[in-house]
Order: structure tokens, then sequence, then C-alpha cells
């Protein structure tokens, strides 16, 4: 009775819209490997951002954000999860970070519970992890606030709530919580006043600008 509850939970998920499907089909530099899709520069970086999706939501709704922070200079791993599910596989970027040798400062980033769980994983490894990357999520754990960048939208009340320090905070006016993804309207979020590629856009020039830092 629970396997099949906890199986019909997880079946129910937020897939990727078309304009995020578009972007593996499109975009040079991209491949997928195992649990992993890899969106690498067009040229050699030994920085890196691991990323994980939010909650019950297909991995692939992140490809237009990733894809505009490569082409800062970053690779970006995007991780697909187990069940959709941040929290089945908090340490996942343990095998990451031993696959890519020739990376040498390392980013932990993700949305909502893949914030929270990127941030528990910088936590327990800050000697591994140069900065931590928050997008509608907050520091979960002991990670430095000085070291962590944490953006959400105005319209995302709850997120704002339980920020209780105050270094690298962005709050994207007329933002929500849906939008760092493309994966349409998310239950219980209140509608955006910007487009999704408006509030990604401001995403990205609050990481670029957090990691020249």
């Amino acid at each position: 009775m629970c396997t099949g509850a906890f199986f019909w939970y997880v079946s129910d998920y937020y897939r990727a819209e078309d304009t995020a499907l578009a972007v593996l089909v499109q975009g040079t530099g991209i491949t997928v490997q195992d649990n992993l899709t890899v969106l690498s520069p067009s040229y050699p970086t030994d920085t890196a951002i691991i990323f994980y999706p939010g909650a019950k939501v297909e991995a692939e709704a992140y490809l237009p954000l990733l894809d505009q922070i490569r082409q800062t200079g970053v690779t970006c791993l995007l991780v697909h999860m187990p069940f959709h599910m941040a929290i089945f596989d908090a340490n996942a970027a343990e095998e990451v970070i031993d696959q890519f040798p020739e990376i040498e400062h390392w980013y932990m980033a993700g949305h909502s519970m893949g914030g929270a769980m990127a941030s528990q994983f910088a936590s327990q490894h800050p000697d591994e992890i140069e900065g931590l990357i928050l997008l509608g999520a907050y520091i979960y754990g002991d990670y430095p606030d000085e070291k962590t960048l944490t953006v959400y939208g105005s319209l995302n009340q709850s997120v704002e709530d339980h920020i209780d320090y105050t270094e690298n905070i962005v709050e994207i006016e007329g933002g929500n919580h849906a939008q760092f993804g493309n994966y349409g309207p998310q239950k219980g979020d209140l509608p955006a006043t910007i487009s999704a590629e408006e509030q990604q856009a401001q995403t990205v020039a609050a990481i670029e600008q957090f990691m020249a830092g």
C-alpha cells in the first residue's frame, strides 16, 4: 500500500517545457551521460557549478538557465535525481567531483529543495566547495553566508521569511518561485509579473557577479 502511494506521488511531477527541451537539440557543447547533463563553455575552464533541481521537477527544465550560465565561461553539471527528488541523493556531487579532475573551483547550486540539499552538501564539504548558489531557497546547514548567493523572487514570501542572514541576497522584483526553471506554473506559487526569461537573465547576472567576486 505504502509503496503504491509513494510511486503514485513521485510519478506526478513537473515536466520541462518545450523551450527547455529545445536547448538540448540546439545547443552545442551539451552532452548527457548517466545521471548528468554536462553544459560546457566554448573554451576550457577550471570552474564548475553542480546543480540540483527542485523537488518533483524534471531536470531538463533548468537547461535555459544553465545554458546562459555556461556562456559566462562556467561548466554546468545538471544532476538528474532519483524520482526527481534531490533528497534521495543529496551526496550526488561527490561522484560528480570525482569525474572531473580538471575542475579546480567547485560551486554548489540548486533550486528549492535542490538548493537545500546543495546547501547541506556544501556544509558537509566546506573544503571542496568554494561557493553556494541558492535559487528560491535559503541556507540549510552551517555554510558561511559570505560564500553564499541567495536569489529569490519578491512574490516568494515563504523563502524571504526564512532568510536570517544579510550577505549576498538578491530579490528579483516581480519574480516567483517557479520561474528559475521552465516547467510552467507551480501549485501554491503566485503568478510572476515578469517573464521567466527576465527572471533568469537577472539570476544569471547575479551569479556572474557573485562568482567574479
